[in-house]
Parts: structure tokens; sequence; C-alpha cells
């Protein structure tokens, strides 16, 4: 039992520092910015009064929120390998296929699109925004870097 806690548990990690070298390869290659932690940790500190803002940089600070917010992407990252496991079973950790983790991947973009970027003040699935569409297919695209990061890494630690 311990051992397949333990594989979830870097599954998550694996695919979220897979995210992470997307990002700034997105921000190297084409000057994209890298995200923005610290909103995230303020929002997540903000949580027990209210879920969502208008705008989440209107909130008041907090001195640790880069932390924070750092600590919070990969808690969720650990907790979205903990799913994979739980749903596609041991069995696959022994034999991974990427089929479930793209599922899982793809179908945790709506945390960040009915979640996250309301929370923030982004409007739902980015919709207040100047570019939602963009937005929308960065994100698509960072959650399948993601599930290929759980694969990858079950496939390391089989």
């Amino acid at each position: 039992m311990l051992d397949i806690v333990w594989r979830a548990v870097a599954i998550g990690i694996g695919a979220t520092v897979f995210m992470d070298i997307w990002a700034i390869i997105l921000n190297k290659a084409i000057g994209h910015p890298l995200p923005n932690w610290g909103m995230v940790g303020r929002w997540v500190r903000h949580l027990p009064e209210k879920v969502f803002h208008d705008d989440i940089g209107k909130a008041a600070p907090y001195a640790h929120e880069k932390a924070l917010g750092w600590a919070f992407h990969y808690l969720v990252g650990i907790l979205y390998g903990v799913i994979l496991v739980v749903l596609a079973g041991a069995g696959w950790l022994a034999a991974p296929t990427f089929l479930p983790a793209f599922i899982l991947g793809i179908v945790t973009v709506g945390a960040g699109w009915f979640l996250l970027a309301p929370g923030m003040g982004a409007g739902w699935a980015a919709s207040k925004v100047p570019n939602p569409m963009k937005v929308r297919a960065l994100n698509l695209v960072a959650h399948t870097v993601f599930a290929l990061g759980m694969f990858s890494t079950a496939l390391l630690i089989r």
C-alpha cells in the first residue's frame, strides 16, 4: 500500500515539474509570462472568506503568498496523481498507458476554468481576459503536458 502511495505522489510531482518546465519553455521561446503563483497563493489565503473575486490583485496581500501559491500548485499536482492511481488502479502502475493520464489531464482543466479563473477574477473559462480562446488553448496544452508528465513519471518509476 505504501508503495502505491509514494508512486502516486511521485507521479503528481513529476507531472507538475513537466508543467513547470513547459511554462519556462513557453516563456523563453515566445515570451509568454510565467504563472504568477503569488496571486494563486493570495487566492488560497482568502478562500476561507471568499472564493470568487472580481480581481485577486485588489485583495489584501499576504506576506507568504508566493510560497503558498507554489505549495498549492504542487499539492494539487499530487492530488491529481493520487486520483489517477485510484481511478486507473494498481495494475496501471505496472503497465502505464497514456490514455488514462490524458483523460484526467483534460478533465482537470475544468478546475482551472470553473474554479481558479473565476476565483481570481478572470471569469468562467477565462472569459474576462483579453484573449480567452488563447488562454483556453494554452490551458489545454499545459494539461496535456501535465498528462505526459504523469505518464512519463509512471513509466520511470514502474
